[in-house]
């Protein structure tokens, strides 16, 4: 396997910006309305953003300096001048006006205006929010931590939520949070790509804080250095506590599965065509979530099994 090694400062600036953002992706929309000293409205989207902390609720976007002429965007202007924002976060809907708001248009110019979009007043802060967003999070900005001066330096704006407003059509049916299959969401890649969120690109991985898993290094031999599960598989398998696994009993009980005791009979007579076939059904079985089932079919796989 080869790579193409690069040390920052050896490409031209523009060419270096495209390769991070094609790695670091996807990453978050900050659609950030701000106001001037004067009054003047600004929106405009940042995809160096993210949330750093939940107590105290802490974001952090970055209006980084232009690669191409090193220019500072009004957005880092207003936020020197009125310390407060509105981070919005944009479903697939208002994609497009989004990026139309992202046009250099001189200072002064309302983007709400130029994007079609409309001003919703704020309950704690002097920024608008974004009527047409699912989620709006009015923030006081708390620091401005510059990290480079020159072409594409950043500009970290440190920002404290103060108050949240939430589309009641993108939340669980308890209201406890919300479900990523409603809110249709975007994020950013390099150049003029973005990436949609659907239904059938979500998918579910366990989080191993519920449990402390045996790790991949405590697997069974034949399964561990197995040619037919991949990494995936074996991050699910290993991320199961010792007691948990099943016994020998249950394993041996599972042989009466149809499945399992119609690959037992059929490569009876070929043991290691047997093993084979019980570690693709078990591949099988484990990528359907029946991990309990996965490692019995895997277990009956084990060379002394038979």
């Amino acid at each position: 396997m080869s790579f193409r090694t690069i040390t920052p400062g050896t490409l031209p600036g523009p060419e270096w910006h495209q390769f991070l953002l094609g790695a670091v992706a996807p990453r978050p929309i900050a659609f950030v309305s701000t106001v001037s000293a004067d009054g003047e409205v600004n929106l405009s989207p940042f995809s160096f953003f993210n949330v750093f902390s939940s107590n105290p609720s802490t974001l952090i976007f970055s209006p980084a300096n232009r690669v191409r002429d090193n220019t500072q965007k009004h957005t880092l202007f207003n936020v020197r001048e009125v310390a407060e924002c509105v981070v919005n976060i944009c479903d697939y809907a208002v994609v497009e006006q989004m990026s139309l708001a992202s046009t250099e248009y001189e200072r002064g110019v309302n983007e709400f205006v130029k994007a079609g979009l409309t001003e919703l007043p704020s309950d704690k802060v002097r920024p608008p929010r974004v009527a047409e967003c699912p989620v709006s999070l009015e923030c006081v900005v708390e620091q401005i931590i510059a990290i480079g001066d020159s072409n594409g330096g950043g500009n970290l704006v440190i920002c404290r939520v103060v108050q949240a407003h939430f589309r009641q059509d993108i939340l669980l049916a308890d209201g406890a949070g919300i479900d990523p299959h409603k809110f249709d969401a975007v994020a950013r890649l390099a150049g003029d790509w973005y990436s949609r969120v659907l239904p059938e690109s979500l998918f579910i991985v366990p989080k191993p804080n519920r449990n402390k898993g045996i790790g991949i290094d405590q697997l069974p031999e034949h399964i561990r250095t197995s040619d037919l599960l991949t990494g995936n598989n074996l991050g699910r398998l290993a991320n199961i506590e010792q007691q948990a696994l099943p016994t020998p009993e249950q394993v041996q009980a599972f042989r009466q599965d149809p499945l399992v005791s119609y690959t037992l009979s059929k490569h009876a007579a070929d043991p290691a065509a047997q093993r084979q076939e019980l570690v693709v059904l078990g591949k099988k079985i484990l990528e359907e979530g029946r991990l309990l089932d996965a490692w019995k079919t895997l277990l009956l796989a084990t060379p002394s099994a038979g």
